[in-house]
């Protein structure tokens, strides 16, 4: 047998061949430690990634390295996305990175992007399954934890624009193993019991770990399958979590879910005033429309006809006065009416009244007396602040 004769050129062209042949290679994670880093003027970043046993050489484009939320070191350990391909001038194999982390949070990325697009391919993201926030609610459902400043913002801020509108909360752990049963629990809650016509599922900031529970699976297909429009409000302005991408619409912040979930009162009022402005002007206009009508028709009729349907226009023009001002006197009452019932049924306008709410240490509501025992200690909320106390 003949043996076979090839260029540097064809060899390395062929290996080339052959791993890009590969698909396990064409997306593939590699850990290892950041050795003689150097970033090109161009923008290129030029790595070797290193661990106990051995090197591997790798690449990341500008294009690649403009979405980094780091800045990469020698000595920082990091998970690197990418393809093994074979650069054919000098014959040696790399990876070409288009995506990078710092281990550690990996293992986290790595299940994040796994299950985002596992959802996405589902259709769990796609804007057709979005449905519409009612402009008007009567009552908002907040799923989240009563201790915090996050259910604070929400409820100062939805009874400062809207106080009309129930705040109803379902107390629920945001943090930890417990937290993801304890959210489904919530959306469940009020979709079977119908309380609320806006939800705000959501919590404060903090790191990927303390939010975790909001990129749980079932956490997502809660949300997803929720008959309420819900508004996610997780603290975190720049990063998103996969509620974000299945909810009804994504808020940045609670307080601004809260700004979402319900209309200002002082626009609304203004919109009022506005509109009605506007009939009293197209009011006046119709009238002078009508008197000049009349008008000329007295320069080619006989006076008594055009008297005669002057007098009926002006009759027509006093019952459409008559009219609009009963209609909107009525309007007015209905508002009144309706806005001092809401108002009673505001848990802020209970309290004022001088109740109060028993609450155990650790938020829970304590709603009968066996549930107290002498010694234990418990929390009494009023409208105005809350007082710490003992059972004797």
């Amino acid at each position: 047998m003949e043996p076979i004769i090839a260029t540097v050129s064809q060899l390395n062209a062929y290996l080339k061949r052959v791993v890009d042949g590969q698909p396990v290679l064409n997306d593939i994670w590699i850990k290892g430690e950041i050795s003689n880093f150097k970033q090109h003027y161009s923008g290129h970043l030029y790595i070797t990634l290193k661990d106990e046993g051995g090197v591997l050489k790798a690449v990341m484009f500008k294009s690649a390295a403009a979405h980094l939320l780091f800045n990469p070191e020698d000595g920082m350990k990091v998970l690197a996305r990418g393809r093994i391909g074979v650069y054919e001038q000098s014959g040696t194999y790399q990876l070409y990175i288009n995506e990078m982390t710092p281990d550690g949070i990996g293992e986290l990325y790595i299940a994040y992007e796994q299950l985002k697009k596992k959802l996405e391919q589902e259709g769990l993201f796609d804007a057709q399954h979005k449905k519409p926030i009612p402009k008007y609610p009567e009552r908002v459902g907040v799923v989240t934890a009563t201790t915090g400043a996050a259910v604070r913002d929400i409820i100062n801020v939805i009874t400062r624009r809207y106080p009309y509108c129930e705040i109803i909360i379902f107390p629920s752990l945001v943090q930890g193993a417990s937290a993801a049963p304890n959210i489904v629990e919530g959306i469940e809650y009020f979709n079977k019991t119908k309380a609320a016509d806006t939800l705000i599922v959501g919590r404060g900031g903090g790191s990927i770990e303390d939010l975790w529970a909001f990129n749980e699976e079932v956490v997502a297909r809660a949300i997803y399958d929720s008959e309420i429009p819900i508004i996610s409000a997780v603290g975190h302005e720049t990063d998103f979590t996969i509620a974000d991408f299945v909810a009804d619409m994504r808020a940045p912040t609670p307080s601004a879910a809260a700004e979402i979930a319900v209309p200002s009162q002082i626009e609304l009022i203004s919109k009022i005033s506005m509109m009605e402005n506007s009939l009293k002007t197209s009011e006046i206009n119709l009238i002078k429309n009508m008197r000049l009508y009349v008008e000329k028709l007295t320069l080619s009729t006989p006076q008594g006809r055009i008297d005669d349907y002057r007098q009926k226009i002006d009759n027509l023009l006093r019952r459409v006065e008559n009219s609009f001002s009963l209609s909107m006197s009525d309007r007015k009452k209905q508002l009144s009416n309706a806005c001092a019932k809401l108002d009673t049924l505001s848990p802020l306008a209970v309290m004022s009244r001088g109740y109060a709410v028993a609450e155990k240490p650790d938020g829970t509501v304590i709603r009968t007396a066996s549930e107290m025992t002498s010694g234990s200690e418990f929390t009494i909320k009023f409208a105005d602040g809350a007082a710490e106390c003992i059972v004797k």
